[in-house]
């Protein structure tokens, strides 16, 4: 089970307390009553799995995985599944109810999931890797389904892993089951767009923020902690549309280049050494003071819990767009908040991510391929459509974006938690 508020100690920073208290916040705001409040912070399943892998050498080693389905009031279960030895239940759970909130606020007709093995990908083969996904997907395979749970990747995991997870569970149905996951390769069922969708979204949520504070998009200088799958092409999304990334960080360092990071020698030199320090015409500088670094929007894009109090403290940047999951403490919202730093928050700000799973859960159901125009014209309108109606709430509620954010998505889910009644 999830871990008690009560049983966690002071200052102990918990994603499932959190996110608890996020929506018990938005509760409040909304004035919802304790009973509805309850039954949306609890997750409809916990389904913990012991997962058996015999490795290359010969022994078997055994592993521990969890997929948590939160909410299912407005459609089945979505989320991603992510490979790390950090992996816990209060983490899983945490973000299932992250995929709750994030599908409501976007309007897509999904609840909330999210899955997890405790394992260092890095430490297997590629067999090992396989059997542990197969396996994992085995365990979990009565959870899942087009209409029930639609798992994604997240995490080290990536279309490889998803296709494994595809065939795992079509074997086991006896017919091809492409509409069991989404984040595919296009071969089984992906779809055009879907790589770059959640970096189009941070990149729509930035410009928005901008727009509505009335500061130009061109010559913003952005700092990124992370240069992964988020990371990575927000650097050329971003210069694309007259912005300078002064700094980014990956898990090796972080470099500082004050006239603007070329994405095309990044993107070469991280290609040939497998880390951003040492790119052509930047300086390296210590990890833990990017984002002291003269700046005026800063985009955490790697793990949570990254924003603490102090570092919150030191924060250059006057907009932090949160392109990870949970990357703020409530310490260091608390922080932010006082200095006057907008947040937009990652239930709205990575939602492009999710958007583009649904576009391609629609087109395996529909058995149809949308062009690429039509998917990007349709992620455009989505984001910027919620965009605009958080910000107006906000206008309304007096809230911060954060709260207003997790707030329209507790208000739809009661609304159709409500409108379909409890049974029996």
């Amino acid at each position: 089970m999830v871990t008690r508020p009560e049983d966690v100690a002071p200052h102990e920073f918990n994603p499932w307390v959190h996110v608890s208290s996020l929506i018990q916040d938005a509760g409040k705001l909304l004035g919802l009553d304790q009973g509805m409040v309850k039954r949306i912070t609890t997750p409809e399943r916990i389904h913990e799995v012991a997962i058996p892998v015999r490795l290359d050498n010969g022994q078997i080693e055994m592993f521990t995985g969890w997929r948590i389905l939160h909410d299912t009031s407005r459609g089945p279960g979505k989320g991603g599944i992510r490979f790390h030895s950090s992996v816990n239940v209060d983490e899983i759970a945490a973000l299932s109810a992250d995929m709750s909130i994030k599908c409501a606020v976007v309007n897509i007709p999904y609840g909330g999931a999210k899955g997890g093995v405790r394992v260092d990908p890095a430490t297997l083969s590629i067999g090992e890797l396989e059997r542990l996904t197969r396996r994992y997907a085995f365990a979990i395979a009565p959870m899942i389904g087009p209409d029930t749970d639609i798992p994604a990747p997240d995490v080290n995991t990536n279309a490889q892993v998803m296709s494994w997870i595809m065939d795992t569970v079509s074997m086991l149905r006896g017919h091809a089951t492409t509409g069991v996951v989404t984040g595919k390769p296009l071969a089984i069922g992906g779809t055009l767009g879907h790589a770059g969708a959640t970096s189009l979204g941070v990149a729509i949520c930035t410009v928005g923020i901008l727009g509505k504070i009335g500061r130009p998009v061109a010559g913003q200088r952005v700092v990124i902690q992370g240069y992964g799958k988020v990371g990575a092409p927000l650097v050329e999304i971003l210069t694309a549309r007259g912005m300078n990334v002064v700094g980014i960080a990956d898990v090796h360092g972080a470099i500082h280049c004050p006239q603007g990071i070329d994405p095309a020698a990044l993107t070469k030199h991280f290609a040939e050494t497998g880390t951003v320090v040492g790119t052509p015409g930047s300086m390296e500088i210590p990890a833990d003071q990017l984002f002291a670094l003269e700046s005026d929007i800063a985009i955490p894009a790697a793990m949570g819990g990254v924003i603490t109090p102090e570092v919150a403290a030191t924060m250059s940047a006057t907009i932090v767009v949160e392109a990870a999951n949970g990357p703020t403490t409530g310490e260091g919202m608390d922080v932010l908040t006082k200095r006057g730093i907008q947040v937009v928050p990652d239930v709205l700000a990575n939602a492009g991510g999710v958007v583009a799973s649904y576009f391609e859960w629609a087109q395996d159901l529909q058995g149809f391929m949308w062009e690429r125009e039509l998917f990007t014209q349709r992620l455009e309108k989505t984001m910027n459509e919620a965009f605009d109606h958080v910000w107006k709430r906000h206008l309304e509620l007096g809230a911060t974006l954060r709260e207003t954010a997790v707030a329209v998505g507790v208000e739809r889910i009661a609304e159709a938690t409500e409108l379909r009644g409890l049974f029996p």
